[in-house]
């Protein structure tokens, strides 16, 4: 079993700053990645930023810029640092692993307020 616990959530000004940690920790053998997605009220939910066991990162166009993902690999560990937060960055943000198959954090609420 893998658990993911997510950290860092809460609220802000617009043009703040915050930084999301989520670690996991259980029967993890290899994981192919990790990430940050959101659900904003009456949204579906969408991809944030994802990075790869090697590295490789992909973020949604619109928090290009602003926001950078970052993994410690001996740690299980995913980071999101948020900048210049945004009132439409308002959302539930959930951690993602994927190892073989998808984990989900719980989740953790970003309220930027204008």
């Amino acid at each position: 079993q893998v658990q993911l616990v997510e950290s860092g959530g809460g609220l802000v000004q617009a043009g703040g700053s915050l930084r999301l940690s989520c670690a996991a920790s259980g029967s993890i053998f290899s994981i192919n990645l990790m990430g940050w997605y959101r659900q904003a009220l009456g949204k579906q939910r969408e991809l944030v930023a994802t990075v790869t066991s090697g590295g490789s990162t992909n973020y949604v166009d619109s928090v290009k810029g602003r926001f950078t993902i970052s993994r410690d690999n001996g740690k299980n560990t995913v980071h999101l640092q948020m900048n210049s937060l945004k009132p439409e960055n308002t959302a539930v943000y959930y951690c993602r692993l994927f190892a073989g198959q998808n984990f989900w954090g719980q989740g953790t609420q970003i309220t930027v307020s204008s």
